[in-house]
């Protein structure tokens, strides 16, 4: 039988998979400013929340807490996307793609103590492995600035913090394709000024490759907002973390980019990780 937390392991994995190919094409895209990768993608995914909602037509009402969610989980996630390109471009890659992954972390964090849905000792010792097995694949240097680190941990935890919010936003009955639609209107008013000031002209292929990211960013967009309506992130953050092995598949498939054995390692341990969540959900089902 499949339950609601099947469907979020299902919708963050799948998340993870879009998060990746929208990172491949944004790569592919070119030395354009971050801001202005940022716009484009959120503007795109703009354009198809509009769309799904002019097909679907949910009925929206919002309570005053919900209008107040929905604005945090906006600014959350727009400090968190801004936070990670920049730190993108302020450190190695390696360092700030372990700083992102502390969102997943994060959104249990708050999850615990703004929804009260704390995780049990299986759950966080399973978050907690699933790291390590991040920290093999990164292998971060340590040779950090201060500042471009500090920034690049709070993308993670507003990361987390936002994911947090759409849960209660799910919660709610908040119609998904509405979140998603209101964060990237958010994102884009944000950042169109900056836009405005500082446009780089952009070839037919970095246009193309942009449309792809957007594409991408709203597949991604869409399903971790059902996942975490359909379930707490005690059970399914952890999935969030197959966006490593997904990335590391692309890279070796398009730029021929080999992971070492510390990397294999880490993917072993992330997938193990996964597996045995999904068992012990599974069990935990079987018995309630």
């Amino acid at each position: 039988m499949i339950t609601q937390k099947h469907k979020g392991i299902f919708l963050i994995t799948a998340s993870s998979f879009f998060f990746a190919l929208m990172n491949l094409f944004v790569r592919l895209s070119g030395d354009l400013p971050a801001i202005q990768k940022s716009f484009f993608r959120n503007f795109i995914a703009l354009l198809f929340a509009a769309f799904v909602l002019l097909q679907e037509r949910p009925v929206l009402t919002f309570t005053p807490k919900a209008k107040r969610h929905l604005f945090l989980r906006a600014l959350f996630g727009t400090v968190g996307i801004l936070c990670n390109f920049y730190a993108v471009d302020h450190l190695l890659l390696a360092d700030a793609s372990m700083l992102n992954k502390m969102s997943p972390f994060c959104a249990v964090i708050f999850g615990a103590f703004l929804l009260k849905e704390k995780p049990n000792r299986f759950q966080t010792i399973s978050i907690l492995i699933a790291f390590v097995g991040v920290l093999f694949i990164v292998k971060p240097t340590g040779n950090w600035n201060l500042l471009p680190a500090c920034i690049g941990l709070m993308g993670g935890v507003m990361a987390g913090a936002a994911y947090t919010y759409v849960r209660s936003l799910g919660q709610q009955h908040i119609a998904g394709p509405f979140i998603v639609f209101f964060f990237s209107a958010f994102s884009c008013v944000v950042t169109l000024p900056y836009l405005l000031l500082h446009f780089h002209p952009m070839t037919g292929m970095q246009i193309l490759f942009l449309f792809l990211a957007g594409l991408a960013a709203a597949g991604g967009q869409f399903t971790i907002t059902s996942a975490y309506c359909y379930a707490p992130a005690r059970e399914i953050s952890v999935y969030d973390y197959a966006q490593i092995p997904f990335s590391a598949l692309l890279g070796f498939v398009i730029f021929g980019q080999i992971p070492d054995w510390l990397s294999w390692v880490g993917y072993l341990i992330i997938c193990g990780t996964a597996v045995a969540m999904f068992l012990y959900t599974t069990g935990k089902q079987a018995t309630t």
